[in-house]
């Protein structure tokens, strides 16, 4: 183990882990269509880029089932599970589509959306429907911008909690909400 010199109190962090640091925010759910079949990936590689309209970037895999269907349709919903879909999302996110109706396997509901058609998820507090703007960044990184086009939230789910990833099965949930004084309220 290496020290900065001058340092004692930092030590070494594995550039491998580094991820775990920065996760963006909070795991979803994205779903997909394509040639008459949906699916549902796990993802945390995202983080927003503009307020309004608003625009989100995200990463997905080229390994991952939803990578073609996102690049061909150019359409997909982002949903936001609450803690209490925690087990569900880990399943979803270790299994493949190209095997299974992941829907069907984790007893997921798709709701039809309303501009595009991969579904929303009944289940999820929040779900986001998108279209891709920008694949300038794809064959590189596998980086997607997508744009809002309609968002949606259940009003049943109250002061839902979110999981955050810290890597290898370890997640955060949200903690209390605070609140300071801002140039905007």
């Amino acid at each position: 183990m290496s020290r900065i010199v001058g340092t004692p109190l930092m030590k070494d962090f594995p550039l491998s882990k580094v991820y775990q640091l920065l996760e963006p925010g909070p795991v979803v759910l994205l779903t997909t269509a394509h040639k008459d079949r949906t699916n549902v990936m796990t993802m945390s590689w995202h983080m927003m880029m503009e307020f309004m309209p608003p625009q989100i970037a995200c990463i997905v895999s080229n390994r991952n089932f939803s990578f073609a269907a996102l690049r061909a349709t150019r359409e997909c919903v982002i949903a936001i599970p609450a803690r209490k879909l925690a087990s569900k999302v880990v399943k979803v996110g270790n299994a493949t589509g190209a095997r299974i109706d992941k829907f069907a396997r984790f007893g997921l509901t798709p709701l039809p959306a309303a501009h595009v058609k991969p579904p929303l998820i009944a289940e999820c507090f929040a779900n986001i429907e998108c279209k891709v703007v920008d694949t300038r960044l794809v064959s590189a990184y596998c980086l997607f911008i997508l744009e809002a086009q309609k968002a949606w939230i259940d009003p049943k789910q109250k002061n839902p909690k979110t999981i955050h990833h810290r890597g290898y099965g370890v997640f955060a949930v949200d903690g209390p909400i605070i609140k300071l004084k801002s140039a905007k309220a």
